[in-house]
């Protein structure tokens, strides 16, 4: 997979574009008329952020802001987030213009439910440490120890696709294992207590709770997973990106440099984080030791988009999506 050259509009677009030009002259002065022009109808962005992952670190470490501010635009930062889907929601009400670089299955299904989202870029980054994890000690050593378990999952996300695919990857039938939806907040006292049996999580909350609860892995993402079927993804609402493109072009290539300085420069980015998510030393070496690397992927990328969609269609068949999606018809024109 690689890097694509910006896709170009179409005649329907252009004329389109055209059209609404015409007909929008009369309400516009000449200063709105000149910021259309541009791309941009604001110079102030609100951007989500959590307590782990890129936006924590571009948060944190203020280059992201000031690449923006060379082009006239302001960040706001909100948060933290605990998961990617209240982003999603955030972004769909209108007090924020991005999610903050999550899941792309919770992403399909806020789409499916009719939110007016589209992906503005995409990330892979590696390793994964995404994971099924089981307390020490809880006779649950593998997949099929499940059985008659509960396993904590996010609803239609990254932790309930990881364990549907690790009992089908066993043959274990879903139906003799509960799954329990909750948030990660929620989820890691749930495990601790021994309220549920097993947790499906991602990086960093599934590394914090090997060493805190003393648990160890069924099923590892980057280990066992035959296939990826979630990426990371950046949604905004199609109006923001139909009006703005310009501006979202702009936030994408500063996502980019950011994730090409933390993959150049993985100690210090993990430093950073720690201080936020507030990890011990041990499980921050952890993460220097891994050596994460960040690609990126625009949304005119016919071979991952044509990946995403697959995974999506695997999804649906699996009941974690209730519908199916077609994916290239919810991607940001820019």
């Amino acid at each position: 997979m690689s890097h694509s050259r910006i896709a170009k509009p179409s005649r329907r677009g252009f004329l389109g574009s055209a059209a609404f030009g015409i007909g929008a002259l009369a309400g516009m002065n000449i200063g709105d008329f000149a910021e259309a022009a541009t791309g941009r109808t604001t110079d102030t962005v609100r951007l989500t952020w959590g307590l782990s992952g890129l936006n924590l670190i571009a948060k944190e470490r203020g280059e992201f802001e000031k690449v923006l501010a060379k082009d006239g635009v302001k960040v706001e930062w909100l948060g933290p987030f605990p998961n990617h889907a209240p982003t999603l929601q955030a972004v769909t009400g209108g007090s924020a213009d991005f999610s903050f670089g999550g899941s792309t299955t919770p992403a399909l299904a806020a789409i499916i439910a009719g939110s007016p989202l589209v992906f503005t870029q995409f990330v892979v980054y590696e390793p994964r440490t995404t994971a099924i994890i089981a307390k020490d000690g809880s006779g649950i050593d593998k997949v099929e120890d499940l059985v008659g378990k509960s396993v904590a999952v996010n609803r239609s996300g990254l932790g309930e696709f990881l364990l549907v695919a690790a009992l089908e990857k066993h043959n274990v039938d879903r139906s003799k294992v509960k799954f329990v939806y909750l948030n990660p907040p929620d989820a890691a006292p749930a495990l601790a207590s021994g309220k549920v049996d097993a947790w499906s999580m991602w990086s960093p909350g599934v590394d914090i709770a090997r060493l805190d609860y003393k648990a160890h892995d069924i099923f590892l993402e980057g280990r066992d997973l035959d296939f990826q079927i979630d990426y990371t993804s950046y949604l905004t609402t199609r109006k923001f990106a139909t009006e703005n493109p310009a501006l979202v072009r702009a936030v994408n290539e500063a996502f980019r440099a950011e994730g090409k300085w933390i993959s150049e420069n993985g100690k210090d980015a993990e430093y950073i984080a720690q201080k936020a998510g507030k990890y011990s030393d041990e499980v921050r070496d952890q993460f220097i030791a891994l050596k994460r690397q960040y690609r990126y992927f625009a949304v005119n990328d016919e071979r991952f988009i044509s990946e995403l969609q697959k995974a999506a269609d695997w999804l649906v068949a699996r009941k974690v999506l209730p519908e199916p999606v077609k994916v290239t018809d919810h991607l940001a024109q820019l």
